[in-house]
């Protein structure tokens, strides 16, 4: 979770020292610092509800860097006592990616509610935080951290079906990781955007010509239409860190089956939590599963099928 002043403001940042960076050899890793805001922090009293969390040790060679990595993770697993979707005996799997600033530990929360909703969760640090490999991260880095884990899960847990969860930049790297596997059962972003570009290009430095000094891309518009399962984009209604005018431009650049959930009155940290009851809803009627809890939906929600014309809104309970 971010605070209002982070991430995307840093970005913002770019603009202003672009005058005296550009040519110079530290402006990607000033972009990639501002931007991912690599830290070993978790906020408030989030890692308090991680102790019951299982810690996961994922090592791989990185052909990015050549180096050997060792990444972090908290796995929790589905709910023993709670029936899985549609009777089924084991739970789907959910690899979460988290986004810039706080640790895996600062989204305990999120992930408690992604358990609650039936999954079994394995969240991971990218390199740079937490106990992860100490590595200033890149776009790159984080697109094969997401890989590592991935295999990481189909190895340890076969046979089971496999969704991708990125809240805010873990949207973009959850986006990618979808793009480029063919075995994930759906993808789900919460507040998340289309393109670095898109974000900065909405300040109030945004005329300025940018585009040529970005060296983190996040290119999420351009990967999103080669999705190969279902795609659900969940956004707050009140999100001034990443509008919500985003979140509806990537939905609309899909072009498999998909969904769109706008939460009234959810900000870039809350809409999960006030969302819970349209996520069911979504899951179910997108992945046709009927999710533990399922007890309708309070909101907007608009679906469309790769069939279908227009987004057709559900009814509200």
């Amino acid at each position: 979770m971010l605070k209002r002043w982070s991430f995307f403001s840093y970005v913002g940042f770019i603009v202003l020292g672009f005058a005296f960076l550009a040519g110079c050899a530290t402006l990607d890793e000033k972009q990639r610092s501002w931007i991912f805001q690599p830290s070993d922090a978790s906020w408030g009293a989030s890692a308090d509800m991680a102790r019951d969390m299982q810690d996961v040790w994922i090592a791989f060679d990185s052909a990015a860097t050549g180096r050997e990595v060792k990444l972090h993770g908290l796995w929790l697993p589905a709910d023993p006592a709670r029936p899985g979707w549609n009777g089924a005996a084991q739970a789907p799997l959910l690899l979460y990616l988290h986004g810039a600033r706080w640790n895996v530990a600062g989204s305990a929360p999120r992930i408690k509610r992604m358990q609650e909703l039936g999954f079994s969760v394995l969240a991971i640090d990218y390199r740079g935080f937490g106990k992860s490999s100490p590595e200033l991260p890149s776009e790159t880095m984080a697109y094969e951290d997401a890989r590592a884990a991935w295999n990481w899960l189909a190895t340890q847990h076969p046979g089971q079906p496999r969704y991708i969860f990125g809240h805010s930049l873990g949207g973009a790297i959850a986006i990618d990781l979808a793009s480029k596997v063919g075995d994930e059962a759906g993808t789900i972003v919460e507040g998340t955007f289309t393109s670095i570009l898109d974000v900065v290009s909405g300040m109030k430095w945004g005329w300025l010509p940018l585009a040529p000094l970005i060296t983190q891309h996040f290119e999420s518009v351009q990967k999103v239409g080669h999705l190969g399962s279902p795609l659900l984009v969940v956004h707050g209604a009140n999100d001034s860190l990443i509008l919500p005018a985003l979140g509806r431009k990537l939905y609309e650049a899909a072009k498999g089956p998909k969904a769109f959930v706008l939460v009234e009155g959810g900000s870039h940290h809350n809409t999960m939590n006030l969302g819970q009851d349209q996520y069911r809803a979504a899951l179910a009627g997108l992945f046709g599963t009927a999710a533990p809890g399922q007890n309708g939906n309070n909101g907007v929600l608009a679906m469309q099928s790769h069939a279908e014309g227009a987004p057709v809104p559900a009814q509200s309970n």
